[in-house]
């Protein structure tokens, strides 16, 4: 039986994070970030490892489906997130991701590798499918948010962008909370841990992961919302329906 709170000893996080701050130094060098940014992409850096790189790993890969739920979501969403807004708008621009391809392109990164046979077989064989698998997951958030934060779309349009990929998301997790029966043969053939039995544990991850996005999507579309309506505030007043613009000044004729 693992320890469920030993220190995993992959390296990849500690390779591919190095890899992501020489990255992010040289487009720091050329485009020089607000110290906000900066601060974003620290921040998603230590989540990676967090999630990564510490006991929390060993629980999600041996014992509890709701760890391995928070991984993932971090993975996907939270640190990809954080990336985006770290990249400095002019370069952000200069690359068009189209709402139409990012969200189906999550979407469907997403329910794929939740399919049971597809989790089962991504935690039974080698590391190597679980790279591939958190290296999706990362690609398909930033393709996710970069539309939000540099697209040039319409206050209202990233908006409703934000609705769909929680409406559209959120049944995975409330199927979860709601099966009556544990989905994943890995899962239920490990032990839990703090006395949870598998079913719970699975609904801990269902109810957390819906109750995730909804906080991180309905905040992000208040948001996008109210700058909405403070432009159609700024926006200059419309002619009254029916009233006639000026007339130009007639040329007098020469008498």
């Amino acid at each position: 039986m693992h320890d469920p709170y030993a220190w995993p000893l992959e390296p990849d996080a500690y390779v591919a994070v190095p890899l992501l701050c020489v990255a992010y130094a040289r487009v720091a060098r050329v485009y020089r970030p607000e110290r906000w940014r900066i601060a974003c992409f620290a921040g998603a850096m230590v989540l990676l490892l967090a999630v990564l790189e510490t006991p929390l790993r060993t629980l999600a890969h041996h014992h509890l489906l709701s760890a391995h739920l928070l991984q993932n979501v971090v993975v996907a969403e939270w640190a990809p997130g954080l990336v985006v807004l770290a990249i400095p708008p002019v370069l952000g621009r200069r690359i068009h991701v189209p709402l139409i391809a990012a969200l189906p392109l999550w979407l469907g990164t997403y329910f794929f590798w939740h399919i049971p046979a597809v989790y089962d077989f991504a935690l039974t064989h080698s590391d190597s499918v679980l790279h591939l698998e958190h290296a999706t997951y990362f690609v398909t958030g930033l393709a996710l948010w970069w539309p939000v934060v540099h697209g040039r779309y319409a206050p209202q349009t990233k908006a409703l962008y934000l609705f769909a990929a929680f409406v559209l998301a959120s049944p995975l997790g409330l199927l979860l909370a709601l099966l009556p029966e544990p989905v994943y043969d890995y899962y239920a053939n490990r032990p839990t841990v703090w006395g949870l039995s598998h079913l719970t544990d699975q609904q801990i991850a269902g109810v957390t992961m819906a109750a995730e996005q909804a906080v991180v999507f309905f905040a992000v579309f208040a948001w996008l919302f109210v700058r909405f309506l403070n432009e159609e505030e700024r926006a200059p007043d419309r002619l009254p329906t029916g009233s006639s613009r000026p007339s130009r000044p007639s040329h007098s004729s020469r008498s």
